[in-house]
């Protein structure tokens, strides 16, 4: 039987993964492809350094030219992230003929353009299904799947630390900081959470995913992007009440005149389907003109999650190298990819939840509710909190569905005034059909 090798870049979480499903499937793979795949060696910092029995010592090394100018390594697996080296790493590889899986959003969001550039120059691919959304297939499914419909809306959650921290908040009743610290003693929070919580990660998925879904490439820096550091255990009771689960979640549309993009957190109705994502979970909503409505559940992150969706790419390779399909174009889903860039949201109507802090005094509530009609922005319901005798009131305002534009400049003026005692909180509301 034939056996293919291929090489890893990183031997961390996702890297030991894969190896231990490469050996526990092995007779599967082999079955499924009519070739064994060997892993035969493995870039590490520090080949010393006491690691599990996942990866056997024998095949370590410090040297990434041992990896990368092997010539019986046919595929090189990118796991170590950031930008650089993984960069130069992954554009040696190409440029030395040997076809790349990677699991880095980031560097696929930065100089996604110049590595699918020099790997359709090279007659080599590059795979990716493994940097968005762990292990649903979810890229996959867009690319191949649904190739031959036209994908108009996608709305989702695609980050599992943002996702596990609010679901902790709202069943635990927890803090923001304590549900952080259990999601990074569990693994799903790295110790630098910012990518996660600001919600970066997400808005470099949403990138990937415009990218499979529309053919059109977009910086993930230029995506609107709100994160969940300000979210408190106060604006999750209040979702209780109202009826609503507070989620983070990216939305992608393709409007007539241009392309929506976001992520932000927002108020989910109850037995909305995103409402029940629990956990590190992630689920993405699809609409497409000829299909309708599709639902993409499971875990997003994690060792094995991810490791499935990194050999799965593996696999893939292979099976063009046993056909000798070897000079395919990249999976990017589009043989013409467009640069573009979000439109702005100032059109995008929502209802929203706003919290403003204000001092318990006569006629504060008028002055709030006068300042937001004369931005146009309607109130639908108001209540506030009952406090002690000169105690500040949190305001909780529902207003009516409103344009961004209005929206924003109603809270500039609003925060502006001195009756306003901290930062005003904004939530979107989805509606109870989130894809309308």
């Amino acid at each position: 039987m034939k056996s293919i090798s291929i090489g890893l870049l990183g031997a961390g979480n996702v890297g030991r993964g894969v190896v231990r499903i490469l050996e526990e499937n092995r007779e599967s793979i082999e079955r499924r492809l009519g070739a064994s795949v060997r892993v035969k060696r493995v870039l590490v910092r520090n080949a010393g350094r006491e690691r599990s029995e996942d990866v056997p010592a024998a095949l370590l090394t410090t040297d990434a030219q041992q990896v990368l100018a092997d010539p019986d390594v046919r595929v090189v697996v990118e796991l170590i992230g950031g930008i650089e080296p993984a960069r130069s790493y992954v554009l040696d590889a190409i440029r030395r003929g040997k076809h790349v899986v990677t699991a880095n959003k980031a560097l696929l969001g930065r100089h996604g353009s110049e590595i699918f550039g020099e790997a359709a120059r090279c007659g080599v691919s590059v795979f990716f299904e493994a940097s968005v959304a762990g292990g649903i297939p979810i890229l996959r499914s867009l690319r191949e799947g649904l190739a031959s419909d036209e994908i108009q809306r996608l709305l989702g959650i695609v980050n599992g630390t943002s996702n596990y921290i609010l679901d902790a908040m709202a069943r635990g009743g927890s803090s923001y900081d304590d549900a952080l610290a259990a999601a990074q003693a569990a693994g799903y929070a790295e110790a630098d959470p910012r990518a996660d919580v600001d919600g970066v990660d997400a808005a470099q998925k949403l990138a990937l995913l415009a990218l499979v879904s529309f053919g059109i490439r977009v910086d993930p820096a230029a995506i609107p992007t709100e994160g969940i550091t300000r979210i408190r255990p106060f604006e999750h009771q209040m979702a209780r009440e109202l009826g609503y689960v507070v989620k983070s979640v990216a939305l992608a549309r393709a409007d007539p005149d241009g392309l929506v993009l976001a992520v932000f957190p927002a108020m989910v109705p109850r037995g909305n389907l995103l409402a029940d994502v629990r956990g590190s979970y992630n689920a993405l909503l699809v609409e497409s003109r000829a299909l309708g409505r599709s639902l993409y559940y499971g875990r997003g992150a994690g060792m094995m999650p991810t490791g499935t969706a990194v050999v799965s790419d593996i696999i893939e390779v292979c099976r063009g190298l046993q056909s000798f399909a070897e000079g395919r174009p990249p999976p990017q889903a589009f043989a013409r990819v467009e640069e573009g860039r979000p439109k702005p949201l100032d059109d995008e109507r929502t209802e929203n939840y706003l919290c403003v802090h204000v001092p318990n005094v006569p006629g504060v509530l008028g002055r709030v509710a006068s300042c937001l009609g004369e931005h146009g922005v309607s109130i639908k319901r108001m209540n506030q909190d009952a406090p002690g005798e000169n105690e500040p009131v949190d305001m909780v305002i529902l207003t009516e569905p409103v344009e961004e534009s209005k929206l924003q400049a109603a809270l500039r003026a609003l925060d502006a005034f001195d009756d306003v005692l901290a930062p005003t909180h904004r939530l979107r509301i989805l509606p109870p059909d989130p894809l309308d």
